[in-house]
């Protein structure tokens, strides 16, 4: 069997290289192992599929702080809003929601991967499923794909979006790099990104703080010397293991950098009222315990934090729950007042890379040309999506990024396969 263009993976970036390879008018072969096309879309964004993100192109590479400076060039070929103009061209109308999401207005992520299996289909792209790859021969003229079965693929030029390995069962098992690697490439450590971290602090491990959420809090990674590396105003979840929600999520790669320098444990602060100066609350409060000499202290703070977690510093702070506002200390209250504006969580590890919604590292970006996603070591290989050295925020950006190098590499693979 001999190809032009072989695409290897079909997740976001290889449906988009396999579309764009095939609409360059080339003879074009999808490979996937699974038995799905497009899993990791089916389950983006909570199952409706946060397609890419409205806002301007330097806000999104600052939301892609895993060398999101190398996509400049990528995006001067296709951007995200080419993502928003190539899906409502396909008939999926998109909507906006918080933060420069794009969802499709149905909500439902299986008319994006519907969509692009119907243009793959329209463009008579060969698509093989249940098919793992063995290996792969590179040559100087061309490649040679060796299939599970034995079978044999030629072809001009291969495309690998085979992912990275988080999220295992959409079939991101880490087997690129192997590939990447017998053509010479390095690949940086790999490492877990956007991953909720774990924690033996006491209120962890005696569940007392489980299932609360904070809403709108600010969250910092703190570095050795107690100084803020990352801040992040975000939601946040405490859980039975230590601590999830976007705003861990987002801290997360900040916190396994740290440990990867040997730091252990690492400290997360939560600011519960980042509105407020430390000043300003302690002198609010010191005002209401004037004004309500008669009140318990706790009746007085009640609605400020909510209630499980207030419960959880008076207890810390010896404050007892009948204790009335004229007999609280201003020692107590200065620390209370301290409390909410610096809880801190000592942190040991994160869930392992699998439980991970992106992987950190892969293929190194140095040996990749910016704006045709080939090979700077090999002809006719080209690589895209999240087995490249690139992360981002959960919010589209991983998608985004995965579909600019995947429409990039297709384009490119083609125009090179005609030669």
């Amino acid at each position: 069997m001999t190809y032009q263009v072989t695409v290897i993976g079909g997740g976001p970036s290889g449906l988009m290289a396999a579309i764009a390879a095939a609409e360059q008018g080339v003879k074009t072969l999808l490979i996937d192992k699974g038995n799905k096309l497009g899993t990791k879309l089916a389950i983006s964004g909570g199952g409706r599929c946060n397609v890419t993100n409205r806002l301007p192109e330097e806000e999104v590479i600052k939301h892609i702080p895993g060398n999101g400076k190398f996509l400049y060039s990528p995006f001067s070929v296709f951007n995200n809003y080419d993502i928003i103009d190539f899906f409502e061209g396909l008939g999926v109308a998109l909507k906006e929601e918080d933060h420069g999401r794009m969802f499709p207005v149905s909500n439902k992520a299986k008319d994006v991967v519907q969509a692009l299996l119907d243009r793959l289909e329209k463009l008579n792209v060969e698509v093989r499923k249940k098919t793992p790859v063995e290996s792969i021969h590179y040559g100087s003229e061309g490649h040679e794909i060796t299939l599970q079965s034995k079978e044999t693929v030629i072809t001009k030029a291969v495309i690998i979006a085979v992912g990275g390995k988080a999220v295992p069962y959409t079939g991101s098992t880490g087997d690129g790099y192997a590939w990447a690697k017998e053509a010479g490439h390095v690949i940086t450590e790999l490492f877990p990104t956007e991953v909720p971290l774990r924690s033996n602090e006491e209120f962890i491990k005696d569940k007392s703080l489980q299932g609360l959420s904070l809403r709108e809090v600010d969250v910092s990674v703190l570095n050795q010397k107690g100084k803020q590396i990352v801040t992040h105003r975000m939601d946040m979840l405490f859980t039975h293991f230590g601590l999830s929600g976007p705003a861990i999520l987002r801290c997360s790669q900040y916190v396994v950098k740290e440990f990867m320098k040997g730091h252990k444990p690492v400290t997360i602060e939560i600011d519960c009222m980042p509105d407020k100066k430390e000043h300003f609350l302690y002198e609010e409060l010191q005002q209401d315990l004037k004004d309500h000499p008669k009140k318990t202290f706790r009746n007085l703070v009640k609605g400020i934090v909510p209630e499980r977690l207030l419960d959880y510093l008076l207890d810390y702070t010896q404050i007892e729950a009948d204790e009335k506002a004229a007999n609280l200390s201003n020692q107590k209250l200065q620390k209370f007042v301290s409390l909410i504006k610096h809880f801190q969580v000592k942190t040991h590890d994160t869930l392992p890379i699998e439980k991970a919604f992106v992987t950190g590292g892969g293929v190194s970006i140095k040996e990749i040309i910016p704006n045709t996603m080939q090979s700077k070591l090999m002809n006719g290989l080209y690589f895209c999506g999240e087995i490249l050295d690139i992360h981002g925020y959960t919010g589209g950006y991983n998608i985004t990024s995965a579909m600019v190098t995947g429409r990039v590499a297709g384009m490119h693979a083609a125009w090179e396969s005609m030669g």
